[in-house]
């Protein structure tokens, strides 16, 4: 199985996706397509590195970048909201960049899946050092600043709850890969695990495959048996009406829905030229 995602009303929808086939997670790891076996270009790539360009700039640049011009821009292997390759959705943000999502915001025409995927707005010169500049306007015509935005190769990450925590408390949220089920479709607030509630039903009503999400924090619940609840804290993509307003909280340390084996990360690409950036 495949499971893509479509953006849609600002949001990205849940859809059929191949299962997760974990590797070795022993120790931070370059990203390599052999180690890749994800869905392709997602909001939650463009939020993740939003995050880390603004925490590795301290605060000097602050951009929202654009889902949009990931999803539309992207073509090498991939399939825009019908899925792709995670690698080289990463690649394309290092390599080329994106501006932020007021320069390029939100396509209507992506609501149609089946349909054509949205043409390509925004394209970019290399300007040398590995830094590019835009040479089209904005497709939105109230903004007109057009910075490209970029960042390092993505790394992964070991499974170690410890080193997640780590890595969240020095460079910022990570991206992560889980198992979805059925029962997180079904999702409305607390502590997720998950609860075979379609296993006894045809194999169609038992989704399962891989989702991109953002790991961003991490903290302990009190049960009222006395014992304690370690939980992440993530961002979803599907919006504010799911879960706790978008975000949900999941069991921390024992790989639920093996959310702790494939963690990336990278850092904003930050010179010091862009220090007085606004």
């Amino acid at each position: 199985m495949r499971f893509t995602q479509c953006w849609s009303q600002g949001r990205c929808c849940p859809q059929p996706l191949r299962p997760l086939r974990s590797g070795p997670t022993s120790s931070t790891s370059p990203l390599t397509r052999a180690t890749v076996p994800a869905p392709g270009p997602s909001p939650r790539q463009a939020t993740v590195a939003s995050d880390r360009v603004s925490i590795h700039s301290l605060g000097h640049m602050t951009p929202v970048l654009s889902p949009q011009n990931l999803l539309s821009c992207d073509k090498h292997n991939q399939q825009g909201c019908r899925g792709g390759h995670l690698d080289g959705a990463w690649w394309f943000l290092r390599r080329r960049g994106v501006v932020s999502d007021r320069c390029y915001p939100f396509s209507s025409q992506e609501k149609n899946e089946a349909g054509p995927a949205p043409r390509c707005m925004m394209h970019s010169r290399a300007t040398g050092r590995g830094k590019r500049q835009a040479t089209a306007h904005c497709p939105s015509h109230q903004v007109h600043a057009n910075d490209i935005y970029q960042v390092t190769p993505a790394y992964r990450l070991g499974s170690s709850e410890k080193e997640i925590m780590k890595e969240l408390i020095e460079n910022g949220p990570v991206q992560a890969l889980m198992e979805v089920h059925e029962d997180f479709f079904l999702y409305q607030g607390g502590i997720y695990r998950h609860t075979p509630v379609s296993l006894q039903r045809p194999e169609q009503y038992r989704r399962h495959g891989t989702h991109s999400v953002k790991i961003t924090g991490w903290g302990e619940e009190s049960l009222p048996d006395g014992r304690t609840l370690k939980y992440w804290t993530a961002a979803n993509s599907w919006g504010p009406a799911w879960g706790e307003r978008g975000h949900f909280r999941i069991v921390r340390g024992a790989n639920e829905c093996d959310i702790e084996s494939f963690v990336l990360a990278v850092w904003g690409r930050v010179g010091m030229e862009d220090m007085g950036h606004r």
